[in-house]
């Protein structure tokens, strides 16, 4: 490819402090570049960083003032020009000189007296690399342009299938409309306030970590998409065999997203926090919740962080066969669950962060326009003994 292929000419930026060398530059050039000349590393300086800057510049090192290694350097450092080849022009042919200015940025060195041939030899290739390494970055900036919006595009569906399929169980559930969002937030604020914490900062001091925890939450009760409606719906106190089924809630979500994570074929990180929630969310401290009983340490973090923020959520909330508790009340039974139903660490945190509970409550409280439909369809369920 030649210099006639252009649609428009490089331009040629050509510092030198001696009005012959730039006459002589210029000369060579014009043929085939646009030429730009100073007579200064700080007209230079100036020049290359105006709109648009020059393609290529040819820069002599020996000049009064800003000499050609400064100007290099400060050329370096401006986003606008650190892309643009230098090089070097000089009497200087010491190969420590050369090796010193390659070092600053520079591309190439010739040396003076110029020879023409030579010189437009070295520009064409050089312009004909920096063609070829725009076209490389621009590439590279689209691609990773369009990786980030599809990123973007995946994690906004995943988080709209997320919400999708906790929202298809509590439509058949008595739970309040953004009880999902509320407990999201819960347990967000409170992995925060413990991130450091000696207990838990090899798990909670991570943003990763954080950022799955926020996103599995709303799952934390499929499970109860497999429970007979007339044990859901039931507005009383279970019997305890209908309480035994009720149970069964944490093992059916836990198997429900270990069955769509086989689908998928790979392990999905926030899906495996998601399993722990789900399976182990009503697990209690002293060891008396279930499914598996178990105690203290042995409960997952992220189960005893959904612990206190699924009671508080319950406890404030408005139910159609029951009016919320007030915050002070939900906080007082919290508080006499440390170190029995909760981690005593975990409402230490909860009590010092209970105004940002209430916060959330307030941003995220369900209308009356959604209990009253749900409320409508547990009396019909209820009346044909569903």
């Amino acid at each position: 490819m030649n210099d006639s292929t252009y649609i428009d000419k490089p331009t040629i930026l050509v510092v030198d402090d001696t009005p012959d060398n730039l006459s002589l530059m210029s000369g060579i050039l014009k043929d085939s570049y646009k030429v730009k000349v100073a007579n200064s590393g700080e007209r230079a300086l100036q020049i290359a960083d105006s709109v648009p800057s020059p393609d290529l510049i040819l820069l002599d090192i020996m000049m009064p003032g800003i000499d050609g290694y400064q100007t290099c350097t400060r050329l370096q450092t401006h986003a606008n020009t650190r892309n643009v080849p230098i090089i070097f022009l000089t009497a200087k042919a010491e190969v420590e000189d050369e090796t010193y200015g390659l070092e600053l940025g520079a591309v190439d060195y010739i040396t003076k007296p110029i020879s023409p041939p030579i010189l437009l030899a070295r520009v064409k290739t050089h312009l004909e690399l920096k063609r070829v390494q725009d076209f490389l970055r621009d590439q590279n900036q689209f691609l990773e342009a369009e990786v980030q919006k599809r990123t973007v595009e995946v994690m906004a569906i995943q988080d709209v299938t997320i919400h999708a399929m906790a929202s298809l169980a509590e439509t058949r559930d008595n739970e309040t409309g953004n009880h999902i969002r509320r407990t999201q937030h819960y347990i967000k604020v409170l992995a925060e306030k413990l991130r450091h914490h000696p207990r838990f900062a090899y798990f909670l001091d991570d943003d990763k970590t954080l950022e799955m925890l926020f996103k599995s939450a709303p799952l934390h009760d499929i499970g109860k998409i497999g429970i007979p409606d007339r044990i859901l719906l039931k507005p009383g106190r279970f019997e305890p065999e209908e309480f035994e089924i009720m149970k069964t809630h944490t093992t059916i979500g836990r198997d429900s997203i270990q069955h769509a994570e086989q689908q998928l074929g790979i392990e999905v990180p926030f899906l495996a926090l998601a399993k722990e929630i789900a399976y182990g969310h009503q697990e209690k401290w002293d060891g008396s919740g279930y499914p598996q009983g178990l105690a203290g340490d042995d409960i997952p973090i992220s189960a005893r962080l959904m612990a206190v923020a699924d009671v508080y959520d319950a406890l404030i909330s408005r139910r159609v066969y029951k009016e919320g508790m007030p915050h002070e009340k939900a906080v007082e039974i919290i508080l006499q669950g440390r170190a029995q139903h909760f981690d005593p660490d975990m409402v230490d945190a909860f009590i010092e962060l209970q105004d940002e509970f209430r916060q959330i409550a307030a941003s995220h409280a369900d209308n009356d326009e959604v209990m009253a439909e749900k409320a409508s369809y547990m009396e019909i369920a209820i009346a044909e003994k569903i």
